[in-house]
């Protein structure tokens, strides 16, 4: 078995750089690893894991092994990943096998690289590890103890899975725990998202319309930076519930026709394939900027992006202009890929935290507990310490109940 495949070793000096400026701002992940290490939980443990290789990962990733587990490695984007992370963590023990813009090709063999150490525990980032195992190396399944996924995309295909009978280990829904969707998906990418379109267009966003298509909790960030920002913001759903949310939150709400045809700046935040296709770009103002948040970089719909071209060119790094006949320039950043780890660094650190956190407890629990085949959610003690963790580490403190409250709202009789 390969020990590491990386671009360059020699880029692990930078890498611990960054790791370091992440790890500082990480207290609770830092409180666990405290709290933990004393007892090795994971000797002797496999944990297979496919995340956005940059900083912030990379301390989970030493944290695990730290706590005694062999890690394995792969990048889960070849847009995110970061080279020099990627080589400080294989110098320090992590089995990385990634580098920044890998095909599709180099992807699916770094996943089959990190499989190929025997896994116990996975942690996965959009299903693909599941996935693979499913598909290609089932003989894994009777020694896997589980896994997490930390996405909504990964969850939706989990779950796909499980109502097909398909799906022959357990996976915790990292996701949904309130650790993670509450704070990492509408603040971690409500920032990171504009910080990542702000940094590679340099262009103002106050007064811009920009819509957001998808107004689950991402959704919900997205669109509260940008409005904050100074963006008159229009929200794309299919959902009435959200819709209405989206509407008495101040926004405005139109189908996606209508919005393509007034849009300065478009952000898919929606898990779904081609929601920004031919007949949008058709009706596209010159200049349009195309966003994708969502998992996977099929949202915007690149094959009819091209066939619609007269020329394609770079404008800038991580900017891909395409000239429509009639002359107008519709602008995709980042591949068409999650644009906030693939024109940025993702989510804050402190953010991240939280996650990370959460997927650490998550790894934990799945590898000393005996669960049935299926999707299971995060126990919520699990959940709770995470957040708690997180305000003594802030120095905030919670309101205690008095007995009488308790007893008062155990009682039926009044």
């Amino acid at each position: 078995m390969e020990e590491y495949r990386v671009a360059n070793r020699e880029l692990a000096p930078m890498g611990f750089k960054k790791i370091d400026w992440a790890w500082h701002a990480m207290p609770v992940l830092r409180f666990l690893e405290e709290r933990e290490k004393e007892r090795l939980p994971l000797q002797g443990v496999t944990v297979a894991c496919c995340l956005h290789l940059e900083a912030k990962t990379a301390c989970l990733l030493q944290v695990l092994h730290r706590l005694g587990a062999t890690v394995a490695a792969a990048g889960s984007n070849p847009l995110s990943t970061q080279d020099d992370v990627c080589a400080a963590l294989a110098s320090s023990g992590v089995h990385v096998f990634s580098h920044h813009g890998m095909s599709a090709a180099e992807y699916g063999e770094n996943l089959r690289r990190c499989l190929a150490w025997n896994p116990q525990v996975l942690i996965d980032d959009g299903g693909d590890l599941v996935a693979l195992i499913h598909e290609e190396r089932r003989d894994l399944i009777p020694r896997l103890r589980g896994g997490c996924e930390e996405t909504t995309t990964g969850i939706k295909r989990l779950k796909a899975m499980e109502a097909e009978g398909a799906l022959q280990f357990p996976m915790l829904a990292v996701n949904d725990g309130l650790s993670k969707h509450l704070f990492d998906n509408r603040y971690g990418t409500g920032q990171s998202v504009w910080d990542a379109i702000l940094r590679t267009t340099n262009l103002l966003v106050a007064g811009r319309v920009v819509v957001v298509v998808g107004y689950g909790w991402c959704g919900k960030g997205v669109a509260k930076r940008a409005s904050g920002l100074g963006a008159r913001v229009a929200v794309v759903e299919i959902d009435p519930h959200r819709a209405l949310e989206a509407f008495m939150d101040g926004f405005e709400v139109l189908d996606l026709r209508q919005a393509a045809a007034v849009g300065d700046v478009f952000v898919t935040v929606t898990g779904n394939t081609q929601v920004l296709r031919e007949e949008h770009f058709r009706l596209m103002k010159d200049g349009a900027l195309l966003a994708n948040a969502g998992h996977f970089d099929v949202e915007v719909c690149i094959p009819h992006l091209k066939a619609l071209s007269v020329e394609v060119w770079d404008s800038r790094p991580q900017i891909r202009s395409y000239r429509m006949e009639d002359g107008r320039t519709l602008h995709l950043l980042g591949e068409g890929r999650l644009v906030n780890l693939a024109a940025g660094d993702g989510h804050p650190v402190e953010i991240m935290d939280l996650s990370f956190a959460l997927q650490l407890l998550s790894a934990l629990h799945v590898h000393q507990n005996d669960l049935t085949p299926g999707v299971h959610k995060v126990p919520e003690e699990l959940d709770r310490r995470v957040a708690r963790a997180k305000l003594d580490a802030m120095g905030l403190r919670l309101e205690t109940l008095t007995p009488e409250q308790e007893t008062y709202l155990a009682s039926w009789r009044e």
